[in-house]
């Protein structure tokens, strides 16, 4: 079959998860604080987590162009997929930026005029950590992201339409704007990861903190792929999708697995030994306050991974890859959890201990098993080093807001895949992948 056809089974089975998340996002805002800092943390660490996915899929489509990589091109279409999430995420993405726009969150410590006013480090930054840029970069970068992917998978398309012909004009467009967009995104995702994410500890800084946090993107795309693939082998598609492409999707979740954990050491071991206190401090926060999280991310993330795919065979078992790319997906989701709710967590204290918000209100804190943030505030300097529920470790209200989002991931990309042949037969490097052999 190289038609899929998104049954109606399985969309009610992902709208009723996503009906969940909305559930879990709407009893995040009501038993939150009075800023409701739980439920935009929760809304930004899903919104970047799954825009940066489906950025590293289009983002690999282009480098496998500019390569005249061929072993893909049998299911090239689901990173085309993945990539079509991009409208949702930069849809997503700009909402939170006209909610800090106008104030309506505080998700960002630099939104603060009056603080950023006393502070000679954030004043320094205050030309990129603005208000302005975070809303229309958003917009801007976002934008031209979707450009990109439109004029790829456009491409793509017309080749199954008109066949790739034997001068390969379509498939040269594609290199064209292939090549167009590889220094273009190597550039500006850095810049988004530094304003979304990165900027939550405004005093923090690190020249390796845009290449982690895509490597940590990246491997959670492979992960997502081979979860795909194999839910789409197990619906009678994909029959030519052999053991040797799973082989070699197998050894991308293996090597930037390790890469990553290359990255993760690197940065904390150059900050840990120079001891600089507006580096160390990111590290020290988490260290110390939050052991589960620090400690699991590497036995997740590493361990796991090195210690089942070392074996050249187990990477051509589907069970064995299916295992680790779940773990591995819920793995990268933990490790923007913690990027994330620590300096948010600090940004929410610093706001609620202001005279200008409602404490009584705030008091009621966020149910779920755990203290409020408002409650951390009310033990003063104490209360940061205690449990918070939503901040310190995943509560039930973020897992179910995960599932949502995942679901809504999934259904849009099932939905594009629908939309167009499964193998692309007319791609000129099909032949390639069919007879790809490890």
């Amino acid at each position: 079959m190289n038609q899929f056809v998104f049954k109606s089974t399985a969309k009610t089975f992902l709208i009723s998860f996503m009906i969940l998340g909305i559930l879990c996002m709407g009893l995040t805002w009501f038993s939150d604080d009075a800023i409701h800092s739980r439920f935009w943390t929760n809304l930004l660490h899903n919104s970047v987590f799954f825009t940066g996915i489906s950025l590293m899929a289009t983002f690999f489509i282009a480098v496998c162009i500019t390569a005249y990589a061929g072993w893909h091109t049998q299911f090239k279409r689901v990173w085309e997929a993945f990539g079509s999430f991009i409208y949702v995420g930069l849809g997503l993405m700009i909402f939170i930026g006209i909610t800090t726009y106008l104030h309506m969150n505080h998700l960002y410590h630099w939104t603060d005029e009056g603080d950023v006013a006393n502070d000679a480090i954030m004043k320094g930054k205050a030309g990129f950590l603005n208000t302005n840029w975070y809303l229309f970069g958003t917009i801007i970068i976002g934008g031209t992201w979707a450009f990109f992917y439109n004029r790829l998978r456009a491409l793509s398309k017309a080749e199954d339409e008109h066949g790739a012909g034997v001068n390969f004009s379509m498939h040269r467009k594609m290199r064209v704007y292939a090549a167009i967009f590889l220094p273009i995104v190597g550039f500006t995702s850095a810049a988004m990861i530094w304003l979304w994410i990165m900027s939550l500890d405004a005093h923090w800084y690190s020249t390796m903190f845009a290449w982690y946090t895509g490597a940590s993107w990246f491997v959670t795309m492979i992960a997502l792929t081979i979860l795909i693939l194999l839910y789409l082998k197990g619906n009678g598609y994909y029959d030519n999708v052999s053991q040797e492409h799973i082989h070699d999707i197998g050894k991308f979740l293996f090597a930037f697995s390790i890469f990553w954990t290359y990255l993760w050491f690197s940065q904390f071991m150059l900050i840990w030994y120079a001891n600089v206190g507006e580096e160390t401090i990111y590290f020290r926060e988490r260290y110390d306050k939050y052991p589960i999280l620090f400690f699991g991310n590497l036995m997740i993330n590493f361990l796991i991974p090195f210690l089942v795919l070392l074996r050249n065979d187990t990477k051509r078992k589907f069970g064995s890859v299916g295992f680790v790319a779940g773990v591995v997906l819920i793995g990268h989701w933990l490790d923007f959890f913690l990027m994330i709710k620590p300096g948010a967590l600090h940004t929410a204290h610093s706001a609620l201990g202001k005279g200008g918000h409602d404490h009584s209100d705030a008091a009621h804190g966020a149910h779920d098993g755990g203290h409020g943030v408002a409650d951390a505030v009310a033990h003063g300097a104490h209360g940061a080093s205690e449990f918070v529920s939503g901040f310190t470790l995943p509560g039930f209200l973020e897992i179910g807001t995960f599932l949502g989002f995942l679901a809504l991931f999934i259904f849009v990309t099932l939905n594009s895949l629908s939309k167009a042949s499964l193998v692309p037969e007319n791609d000129p490097y099909l032949g390639e992948s069919l007879h790809h052999h490890v």
